[in-house]
């Protein structure tokens, strides 16, 4: 027996019972999951600075569109507000350093 005690994808008990193994998995109410999902994405954090592999990130966006509706948040609406206020990052700015301009 393998223990796991994380948060996984909906269909992932269906697939290892279709491989011919079994498991046990218990529903958590919203709260018990926001918890799970954040240590999740630290976890598929790490999985990408390890391999850098794409799929990686579109597993840490799965798991920020989760924990964003179990906040009630409209990440989209969020995002977009940001990138309008305060930029994106397309011109690939580095900021070195900043002085003090009242000295």
């Amino acid at each position: 027996m393998i223990k796991y005690n994380k948060a996984i994808r909906d269909k992932i008990p269906k697939i290892i019972e279709d491989s011919g193994n079994t498991c046990n998995v218990k529903t958590l109410d919203d709260d018990q999951f926001l918890a799970e999902m954040e240590k999740k994405l630290v976890e598929e954090l790490h999985e990408y600075q390890e391999s850098k592999d794409v799929e990686e990130l579109a597993d840490i966006l799965e798991v920020i569109y989760r924990i964003s509706e179990l906040k009630g948040v409209n990440l989209d609406k969020t995002r977009q507000e940001k990138v309008e206020k305060r930029g994106g990052f397309e011109k690939n700015l580095f900021l070195m350093d900043t002085s003090d301009s009242k000295n």
